[in-house]
């Protein structure tokens, strides 16, 4: 089985999947940082590619940013200056040929992840 990354974004103060946030998947390596895909999720709360395909796919350090702030922004939140929540980084280590699932539950004023299926 050759691995991949997905990801799906839900609005936990709507209960509704979060469209059209951009997210963008870096690999680090060191002080290097290596732009792998910059997508938005669609109306399911999910890209509609893998984030990181079979093709692509290799062990590492990687860094998820979902850019909730601006998502907030687009989608009516109410805004604050500055907003508590803006770019959201989750940095994770794949360390094995599998599918790696990373949501973002996310809030105006939370979120959290977990590796999920």
């Amino acid at each position: 089985m050759l691995g991949y990354l997905t990801t799906h974004v839900l609005d936990t103060a709507r209960g509704a999947p979060a469209a059209g946030m951009e997210v963008v998947l870096s690999r680090l390596d060191g002080d290097t940082r290596h732009e792998l895909a910059r997508m938005r999720t669609n109306a399911d709360g999910r890209t509609d590619a893998r984030i990181l395909p079979e093709e692509a796919f290799a062990t590492g350090t990687y860094e998820l940013e979902f850019h909730a702030g601006a998502w907030m922004d687009a989608t009516g939140v109410p805004a604050e200056s500055p907003r508590f929540l803006d770019v959201i980084p989750i940095r994770f280590g794949i360390s094995r040929d599998d599918h790696y699932h990373v949501p973002l539950l996310v809030s105006p004023f939370g979120y959290s992840t977990y590796r999920g299926s």
